[in-house]
């Protein structure tokens, strides 16, 4: 059955694949911006794909618990690593934004505070801050059911991060609606209620 060649092949996969896997972009856009390779505008494109790599890896990790719900999919013990190198992504997407772009302490203040794009945005960056702190196994196992409560903070996150994407690109454009939209439904789906299994009869 594909399912469980799937669960099995999963199972095998070290999880060390991710983080090396999915860290690659993160030098080879760098160096796309700074050879030429990300248009005329390279710091505005690279803040740009760190973002969207990180809303990306956000949305995979949704993407993980309605697989194993609806389709027997097994990917659990790959979702620390998406949501980690989900918030490296955010990181490097606010490093390009502080230091190369707009490089002034007090405007970074002011850009917060006075535009709704930017304050959505770390909005949803802050409530990632203590998920990341609390991904150590020794941090799950000190707080126990306390780490599962703490980590529901990723839901509205993610959903904060899809409307950073859509009022950056103002005029309702269709590619961020499509990524709110996956993010609506990947929530949503996290109400359904669970199939009860049905006791097969003699």
């Amino acid at each position: 059955m594909l399912v469980d060649r799937l669960n099995s092949t999963a199972r095998r996969v070290p999880t060390w694949i991710v983080y090396a896997g999915l860290s690659l972009p993160a030098p080879w856009l760098f160096w796309q911006g700074l050879t030429g390779g990300l248009g005329v505008e390279p710091i505005k494109a690279l803040e740009h794909e760190y973002g969207l790599l990180a809303l990306q890896l956000l949305i995979a990790g949704l993407c993980v618990t309605p697989l194993r719900r609806f389709a027997g999919v097994n990917l659990l013990r790959f979702r620390r690593g998406l949501g980690l190198m989900a918030f490296f992504y955010l990181c490097c997407h606010l490093l390009v934004w502080l230091v190369l772009d707009v490089q002034i302490l007090a405007q970074v203040w002011a850009d917060i505070l006075k535009r709704p794009y930017i304050t959505v945005g770390m909005a949803g960056f802050l409530l990632l801050v203590p998920l990341a702190l609390t991904s150590t196994d020794r941090a799950i196992r000190r707080m126990g059911m306390r780490w599962r409560q703490l980590h529901w903070l990723v839901y509205p996150a993610v959903l904060l991060g899809g409307l950073h994407f859509v009022m950056l690109r103002k005029g309702w454009q269709l590619e961020p609606l499509v990524y709110l939209g996956l993010v609506a439904i990947l929530l949503l789906l996290r109400l359904a209620p669970r199939r009860k299994r049905v006791a097969a009869h003699a």
